[in-house]
């Protein structure tokens, strides 16, 4: 679970009925049906008009991720998996890259020996795996958007629902309980515009980014690794290679463990 969203989620809830209770206003208050209406029902109207169906068939499960995570190698598994391929390769050659391919923990991975292994050249290797990656960030990119339009339209529909209330309060002129009731329940409509835009869709779209983006670092570590081993490389070159990858504070090196 990434429980950084978790906390993210319940903490902004937390901080505005918490902030609410401290100023004096009744929390209670937000449990307005018809301002929920206006901002849930009127942000997914606005995605419908902005993204096709095809899109917004991903909006679930990017959802799911923003909550699970993302499961990944690590770079460090990566560099190890690798080292060990350069000495398989170098003791049983092609076939000892073919089972491998087999056995490798990620697709990508698994690509990567295969091209490898049917002696594909190094242009043609990194050409392909890296118009994967290309199609993976451009995937990810009009996921995070969908978010991120999201952030754009809840604040302004926000207005609107506080623009409603006002216009239903002024039927209350000559109730000033009514009247003061009706425009706190005008504004809780932007209160929650604003509330969803920049506590929720405007952040899942950054933390859909991050995720991304290490993911395709992680793919690009991987393309190295597979043109290294088609180059011939020792375990000790693919190690120093490799290494480049990973954060100096993050490194460990495989000699020292021998």
């Amino acid at each position: 679970m990434e429980k950084s969203t978790l906390i993210g989620v319940i903490g902004g809830i937390a901080a505005v009925g918490v902030g609410m209770a401290l100023k004096g206003a009744d929390p209670h208050s937000l449990i307005n049906p018809a301002a929920f209406l206006i901002i849930i029902a009127g942000t997914a109207a606005a995605l419908f008009n902005a993204f096709t169906m095809q899109g917004l068939k991903k909006f679930p499960k990017l959802l799911k991720l923003l909550f699970s995570g993302n499961k990944l190698m690590s770079k460090q598994e990566v560099l190890e998996f690798f080292v060990d391929m350069a000495k398989i390769a170098k003791q049983e050659g092609v076939v000892g890259i073919e089972r491998k391919a087999n056995e490798a923990p990620d697709p990508f991975i698994k690509t990567s020996l295969t091209l490898v292994a049917d002696g594909f050249p190094a242009d043609f290797i990194d050409e392909v795996l890296n118009m994967e990656i290309k199609q993976m960030e451009e995937r990810h990119r009009s996921g995070a958007l969908i978010f991120s339009q999201a952030g754009m339209y809840a604040p302004t529909l926000g207005v609107l629902g506080a623009v409603i209330g006002l216009i239903a309060a002024l039927g209350n002129l000559s109730d000033i309980d009514k009247l003061g009731h009706s425009i706190a329940a005008a504004f809780v409509a932007t209160l929650l515009g604003i509330f969803t835009g920049y506590v929720l869709w405007h952040p899942f779209s950054n933390k859909l980014k991050q995720i991304s983006q290490e993911e395709s670092d992680l793919k690009k570590m991987i393309v190295e690794g597979a043109l290294a081993l088609q180059s011939g490389a020792s375990s000790i070159a693919m190690e120093a290679k490799l290494q480049s990858f990973i954060p100096v504070s993050e490194r460990k090196s495989l000699r020292d463990e021998n």
